[in-house]
């Protein structure tokens, strides 16, 4: 009797640990998230529609070279800027206007205009001698100006600058203060010719009168920065700027980081970080890399963190060893590769209006380099955070 009664309840048990083994088998175990992926927000991106700028003459001014866009939410206009150094039209951004439909539930660009010209005014209130500014970068502040930056030229001695520019006249009111070692001298130390300040974008948070953050990097290393390594998976070291811009006195340097791109595929001639936005929760950005080459163009966007990164204020050369150094971390969203059709050289981007379905949007632009074999794209996107 007790043996039966025992052989039941064994098999019993042997039938219900079965059971449980299969079923805890069938269900898998939630993924460990890395501290790392923690830091990120839960974005992505999905392509919506593409738009060519006409080439086009307008106010007596070539539209071309578009290099920076930004947005104006309460005038649902774009502040678009021209990288002409002043050769074919003077210094200038356009006011543009965008119109989107939705036909079918397919979103669509119906137009992209130019509603004005703004010409770039120096601090006495004259236009720009030809080759004295090479304006790549565009962002718009809270006290309804432009902050532009410029390139210079260092074989002709003409130094970068970012400044202020007055929204309605164009014309200089003040400028950031650069760190010295972004300056050229004998020491090998400085910019590279036409890889400086590219990237612009502000942090807009609190009220007009309140301060707000700018921030900046170079287009590619710095000359003292450069890896002497011949590795061609080694990174590109940028440097990452964030200023304060206060209501009351000079506007002050806060800290400076270490942005790593992303190695550039065989036989690119240009590989640089071209534009910055920052998202509205502070210390967040997206960042637009862009690769120009023998085999096409190619452009990525990653979200990039500050997080713990390392203050490198103080470092004058990153040559050496940087295993010390925590970089800017990033993740990339988009490889506008993958669409699989014909990218050109772009530089700018800004996050801009809702769609007709709600959901936020991304807007980049291309520099057509003022070539007649390229062309001037407009991409949108759907920004999409994932809850």
């Amino acid at each position: 009797m007790s043996d039966r009664f025992f052989g039941f309840y064994s098999k019993i048990f042997c039938f219900w640990l079965l059971f449980t083994l299969l079923t805890l088998s069938a269900c898998s175990l939630p993924q460990r998230v890395t501290a790392e992926e923690r830091m990120f927000r839960d974005f992505s991106l999905e392509f919506v529609a593409q738009h060519e700028i006409p080439k086009e003459e307008f106010q007596d001014t070539v539209v071309g070279g578009l290099s920076a866009i930004a947005y104006n939410r309460e005038q649902d206009l774009f502040y678009v800027l021209s990288d002409d150094r002043g050769n074919l039209s003077p210094a200038r951004f356009y006011t543009f206007k965008l119109k989107v439909q939705q036909t079918n539930q397919q979103i669509q660009i119906a137009s992209f205009k130019p509603e004005k010209v703004t010409i770039l005014l120096d601090e006495n209130g004259q236009q720009y001698l030809t080759g004295k500014i090479d304006p790549e970068g565009l962002t718009l502040s809270p006290r309804n100006t432009v902050f532009i930056s410029s390139e210079g030229n260092p074989t002709k001695n003409i130094l970068p600058f970012i400044a202020e520019y007055d929204l309605a006249t164009g014309k200089k009111l003040s400028d950031l203060p650069l760190p010295s070692i972004y300056l050229v001298n004998e020491k090998s130390q400085g910019i590279q010719e036409n890889l400086s300040f590219e990237p612009l974008t502000i942090n807009r948070t609190g009220l007009p009168q309140d301060p707000f953050r700018v921030f900046t990097a170079t287009e590619s290393a710095l000359r003292q920065d450069q890896s002497p390594s011949s590795d061609p998976e080694e990174r590109v070291r940028s440097r990452f700027l964030h200023y304060v811009v206060n209501p009351v006195g000079k506007p002050i340097v806060v800290a400076e980081h270490l942005y790593l791109l992303d190695p550039a595929p065989v036989e690119t001639i240009s590989n640089g970080l071209t534009e910055l936005v920052a998202l509205q929760t502070e210390g967040y950005f997206l960042s637009l890399e862009r690769t120009y080459g023998f085999t096409g163009a190619g452009a990525k966007i990653f979200q990039v963190v500050i997080g713990n990164a390392t203050d490198t204020t103080k470092i004058e050369s990153l040559k050496g060893n940087i295993a010390q150094i925590q970089p800017l971390r990033k993740k990339l969203l988009f490889n506008l590769q993958d669409l699989g059709i014909y990218l050109d050289n772009f530089e700018g981007m800004t996050i801009g209006p809702r769609l007709p379905d709600g959901s936020k949007s991304l807007l980049l632009i291309s520099d057509d380099n003022f070539n007649d074999e390229q062309i001037t794209q407009l991409f949108l996107f759907r920004l999409i955070e994932n809850k």
